[in-house]
């Protein structure tokens, strides 16, 4: 118990205390000052200890008659006065406790001690989410699935109670305070060598920037998983130096824009982000008409892909306050809703349209009329609430996108996986053809759903791979490649990319020699990626799959 919840209960508690301890005094004085009578008629005065033993099982009601001796006239008339005095203070006493036990800031500060505690206990790497929504919620699942722990800070009491009904195993050790107090932040561990990353995908852009600077400010070297919705946010925020910054309308329109022009490298994206299997055939948007509903933050950067690739695009927007006065060419103020309204805009030779609008119900409805008038038309949807995911999966959408969802396994591929992040930026410069060689190629070795799995070379992730380096034996990455159990044949196993220092090796040669703390990134089986850790660990493992390769020294 700290010194606020220690100094709650004895400013609640002091004037029980007071009274009791007055009552009882009164009551002693009162019993050792009356002369009373022994058996044999003999005068005597009682004992501080006999007053005492008689007034404590008297005030609590329990009654065990009159000792040492029966009492006098006098000694009883003294009795029946305190008897009422001392039972009103334990009343009144017990009355402040139970009061006490409920009062709010008392179960806050007892709720605080047993978090600090908890954070404290942590030996495992951990992440520290910032509120529990449908979206944390997700990430706390899939954080726990993958074996890092995770810390919560919600302010609304309502969601801290939702989370810890949810019963995770292992116990997801969450606080109610306010996320915008410093002290907060730094209760959350993040200053713990097992913090590997805080996440902040608040609505409020101005929130997220405000939790940015402060966990820069006490721990710079953990990183950050930030949402920015604007161009403004995310230059602030790489000032800052957060390391993942998530748009999830600028990934949007990336796809988008992949689907235009590489819709194999959009079918990788959508792989590496766990969105969907290599084997789902991508979707490949026209070049025709396209009527985009909404033009709020998504709509808007869905105007600048579509604009780059130079489309014949119509926007529908029903708040005039989201136009620009003075960019309003190809945007219409009007009910995307509206039957008239699609008409007019063209939707009979339109090749795709996208419902951007941050209400599901009107998306639904709007593509539902689209497709009446336009059987033919390809229709994309923003569903905004994980809720309406069946909703969506039901109507016949050619493709669903969600912010939400993106956010989530955006969030723990950057957490988990950071050089996928790396990987994906390097393979987006590719021409459609190498996107296309490549899914082949994993499809062959590996399968319709490969693993994505990092291995640091250092002590603890590979030490036996480790002393061999520190040895002067030359390792190669084929070596990690291969099965333990036959050395001649290659594993389920694709290298995609290894970072050593600042440089990256993309899609890295077999025979590229390994060094101390260098970091790759594998596609792979599970079986693959079992065998791969054994050989990192294992002297013996290592030693077989090199033995006869002569780049062993």
């Amino acid at each position: 118990m700290n010194n606020n919840s220690l100094f709650l209960i004895l400013q609640k508690m002091r004037a029980p205390f007071l009274v009791l301890i007055f009552a009882y005094s009164l009551a002693i004085m009162g019993l050792i000052l009356i002369e009373g009578v022994t058996s044999d008629g003999k005068p005597y005065q009682m004992s501080i200890f006999d007053a005492f033993y008689f007034i404590s099982y008297t005030a609590t009601t329990i009654g065990f008659g009159e000792t040492p001796y029966a009492f006098n006239y006098e000694q009883r008339i003294w009795v029946s006065m305190l008897i009422y005095f001392t039972v009103t203070g334990w009343f009144y006493s017990i009355g402040t406790l139970v009061s006490l036990v409920q009062d709010k800031m008392l179960i806050k500060e007892l709720a605080k001690n047993r978090f600090i505690k908890q954070v404290k206990a942590l030996n495992e790497d951990f992440f520290i989410i910032l509120g529990y929504n449908a979206t944390t919620k997700k990430i706390i699942e899939k954080s726990l699935h993958k074996g890092f722990r995770v810390v919560v800070i919600e302010k609304n009491d309502e969601k801290v109670s939702e989370l810890r009904m949810e019963g995770y195993t292992p116990v997801v050790p969450v606080l109610q305070a306010d996320i915008t107090s410093l002290s907060t932040i730094e209760l959350s561990g993040i200053k713990s060598r097992y913090c590997k990353g805080l996440v902040a995908l608040f609505k409020d852009d101005s929130l997220n920037l405000h939790v940015a600077i402060m966990a820069k400010f006490i721990n710079s070297k953990v990183p950050l998983a930030i949402k920015s919705t604007t161009e403004n946010l995310t230059e602030n925020l790489m000032d800052v130096g957060v390391e993942i910054i998530e748009n999830p309308f600028n990934i949007i329109s990336n796809q988008i824009d992949l689907s235009l022009n590489s819709p194999s490298t959009y079918q990788l994206a959508k792989w590496i982000f766990n969105l969907d299997t290599l084997k789902q055939q991508p979707l490949k948007l026209s070049r025709g008409k396209y009527i985009v509903c909404g033009y709020g933050r998504m709509g808007k950067e869905i105007h600048k892909v579509l604009q780059k690739n130079q489309i014949d695009a119509r926007f529908i927007e029903v708040d005039p306050k989201k136009v620009s006065k003075f960019n309003r060419k190809g945007i219409v103020i009007a009910d995307a809703d509206d039957k008239d309204i699609l008409i007019e805009q063209g939707i009979y030779e339109a090749s795709v349209i996208i419902a951007g609008t941050n209400n599901d119900i009107t998306n639904l409805s709007l593509l539902s009329t689209a497709k009446k008038l336009n059987p033919n038309i390809i229709t994309v949807a923003r569903e905004n609430e994980l809720e309406n995911y069946s909703i969506f999966r039901h109507s016949h959408i050619d493709y669903i996108f969600m912010p939400s969802r993106i956010l989530i396994h955006k969030t723990i591929n950057a957490l988990v996986n950071p050089l996928s992040d790396k990987f994906f930026y390097l393979l987006k410069s590719q021409i459609e053809e190498f996107s296309a060689n490549l899914i082949t190629k994993l499809l062959e070795t590996i399968g319709e759903k490969p693993v994505m799995y990092e291995l640091a070379v250092n002590q603890e992730e590979a030490y036996a791979l480790s002393l061999a380096l520190d040895e002067s034996q030359v390792i190669l990455l084929k070596h990690l490649t291969l099965k333990r159990d036959n050395r001649d044949q290659q594993n389920a196993i694709v290298p995609l990319l290894l970072q050593r220092g600042k440089k990256l090796h993309f899609m890295p040669p077999l025979d590229i020699k390994l060094q101390r703390h260098d970091k790759i990134l594998f596609a792979a089986t599970d079986e693959a990626i079992e065998d791969t850790e054994y050989i990192a660990q294992n002297s013996n493992e290592l030693i077989y799959v090199t033995n006869d390769f002569e780049a062993c020294v």
